[in-house]
């Protein structure tokens, strides 16, 4: 009996992932007390950032949030952070768990509209090159004045549905006829499964270009990304100064990423230039004619009501008339009034894909947490802070860079810019010389960031989507897909700075 209980525990323990990346967290539990007793709490600080690095890099093997959580547990345990502290993190990131909640599920009521749109896009541009750059753009511009999370969860809606309209069609009566004899069945499976890879390759790369345009325009605006709004802040900078400041470095990072984007899809490096297979337009084509054909006065009515309200929720995000999350929340009141949509489990079904990431966002603050109570970063700050005045904008960015790759951008501007504000109250700065630290450390944890999944929040919410493992998107394919931007993008971003500074 105690033998069939163990099994079954280690069954439940070890769950659909390898066994040996459970051990290798089991592992890691063991090891993290032995080396804080050892070494300290700084490097068992840094190599817990590295173990957590491990989960999300394995997503599609384990979901992170088990994993990251026992990792999270074990440091307030071990005293590497305390309850507080993780508590405080979230409270100053409330926003950002708002947005997730409410707006991501505002998304999903308007996924008809969206893929009604995407569709006619994708069918009618047939430049993959073309269709890679409207995709950059118009990320980067929503952007710019919207939130990248909110964009990247339109970008996901987009793909799911996609993916959900060819793989309904393709494993239906398109690609089986039992008049075929076993030869042909065996010929057009092997077609199938050719397309279907070419298709997820083609998604992967749209998602890509669209998510890296959230970087782009993100860091234009002062409204762009929450580091941006927190810099400001503490500079003084109202939207237009900030643009302003910001444009020498940023419109030239622009200007590259979307030239990257059509030379990456013109030499098919790094994963990019897959096209849409024929099979797949054709039954896009069908769909779409279908869907336009049965469409009621009642469906019409609906999409005119999402068009409706996705124009509110640009008014509203565009002038701020409220926190983030409380308009995603107004998004969904609205959607669901006024198209019936009125019972509970019809309305759960929209926070599916957001609450498991809002979970793991949480657990993301206790590791930065851990960070902030150990002060990993302040050597580092210290040392920039030192070096001549004319060398520091270019070593902050680097720097930034660095650190914003491997942690939570905005906790990596908030603990600069704090730094560099208590530098200029107690006089070891001047105010132009804080200006200039002050873009270097907005254009570095924004820009570099785009290299790894952990820097920025969009990139990580769509590696941890529904979507990601029906696209076969993981950790290391992210970082190869990104690796063309995150070069060209940062060495503009630098010599700019340099320029500029």
């Amino acid at each position: 009996m105690t033998n069939t209980i163990s099994q079954a525990f280690a069954r439940n323990f070890l769950g659909n992932s390898p066994v040996w990346y459970k051990l290798a967290i089991i592992g890691f539990l063991i090891f993290n007390p032995i080396l804080l007793l050892t070494f300290g709490p700084v490097v068992t600080g840094w190599i817990l950032i590295f173990e957590f690095i491990f989960t999300l890099a394995l997503a599609l093997k384990c979901y992170p949030l088990q994993p990251g959580g026992l990792l999270a547990i074990e440091a307030i345990i071990i005293g590497l952070a305390s309850p507080d502290t993780v508590a405080h993190e979230i409270e100053a990131n409330l926003e950002v768990i708002l947005l997730l909640m409410f707006m991501v599920a505002g998304i999903y009521f308007m996924k008809d509209m969206l893929l009604w749109v995407f569709t006619k896009i994708l069918i009618k541009v047939r430049s993959k090159t073309l269709l890679a750059l409207l995709f950059s753009f118009f990320s980067a511009l929503l952007s710019a004045f919207l939130d990248a999370l909110t964009v990247t969860a339109v970008l996901i809606s987009v793909g799911v549905g996609f993916y959900a309209v060819y793989h309904k069609v393709a494993s239906g009566k398109a690609y089986h006829n039992p008049d075929h004899d076993h030869a042909d069945d065996e010929a057009v499976h092997a077609n199938h499964h050719a397309d279907l890879e070419e298709f997820r390759a083609f998604l992967r790369s749209l998602l890509m270009h669209g998510a890296v345009g959230t970087a782009l325009g993100g860091v234009c605006t002062l409204v762009g990304e929450p580091q941006n709004l927190l810099i400001a802040e503490k500079a003084g900078w109202n939207f237009l100064e900030f643009f302003l400041l910001m444009a020498p470095i940023t419109l030239p990072v622009l200007a590259a990423g979307l030239i990257t984007c059509a030379l990456v899809e013109k030499t098919k490096i790094c994963g990019y230039g897959a096209r849409l297979p024929k099979n797949v337009r054709d039954i896009l084509l069908d769909f779409a004619a279908e869907q336009d054909g049965k469409r009621t006065l009642r469906d019409k009515a609906a999409l005119c009501i999402q068009a409706l309200v996705a124009g509110f929720l640009v008014f509203a995000l565009a002038f701020h008339v409220a926190e983030v999350g409380l308009i995603g929340l107004t998004i969904i009141i609205l959607l669901t009034a006024f198209n019936g949509i009125v019972e509970e489990h019809q309305i759960g079904k929209a926070f599916e894909e957001a609450l498991p990431f809002t979970a793991l966002l949480v657990v993301f603050f206790s590791i930065v947490s851990v960070i902030h109570e150990n002060h990993l970063f302040q050597p580092i700050i210290e040392a920039v802070l030192e070096l001549p005045v004319e060398q520091q904008p270019g070593v902050f960015f680097i720097a930034n860079g660095v650190l914003s790759a491997i942690s939570d951008n905005v906790f990596v501007a908030t603990v600069y810019i704090n730094e560099v504000v208590s530098a200029l109250n107690s006089g070891s700065i001047t105010r132009e010389h804080f200006n200039s630290l002050a873009i270097a450390i907005n254009t570095g944890t924004n820009i570099p960031s785009v290299a790894t999944p952990n820097g920025q929040a969009a990139f990580l919410f769509l590696l941890t989507s529904a979507l990601a493992p029906l696209i076969r998107l993981s950790y290391g394919k992210m970082v190869v897909m990104a690796l063309p931007y995150t070069i060209v993008m940062s060495a503009v971003a630098y010599t700019s700075l340099q320029m500029y500074l």
